[in-house]
């Protein structure tokens, strides 16, 4: 009885540490993820890096961007942090 009191409060610890810290975490890179996989050519996007460009192909692994006129740039898909409004960049 002792030990299994003693244990209490281990559990209870990792149970709000799974529902504050790790679900969240979860949901966050399942919505990254289909946001990454919903990514289509005329999409405006923001990388990580801060580029802000629109998207002109798209590969397996990598998009390209126009980011001005003539320069387009390779980076990664998992690099899109968010997808802007229509008319964002100019």
């Amino acid at each position: 009885m002792g030990s299994l009191t003693g244990m209490l409060p281990l559990v209870l610890m990792f149970v709000v540490l799974y529902f504050v810290m790790i679900r969240p975490q979860m949901k966050r890179q399942k919505e990254h993820r289909a946001m990454v996989d919903a990514l289509a050519k005329g999409d405006e996007v923001a990388t990580a890096g801060g580029i802000i460009g629109k998207v002109t192909r798209l590969a397996e692994q990598f998009i390209y961007i126009e980011v001005a006129a003539g320069v387009e740039v390779q980076i990664q898909r998992s690099a899109v942090v968010q997808v802007l409004p229509k008319g964002t960049s100019k």
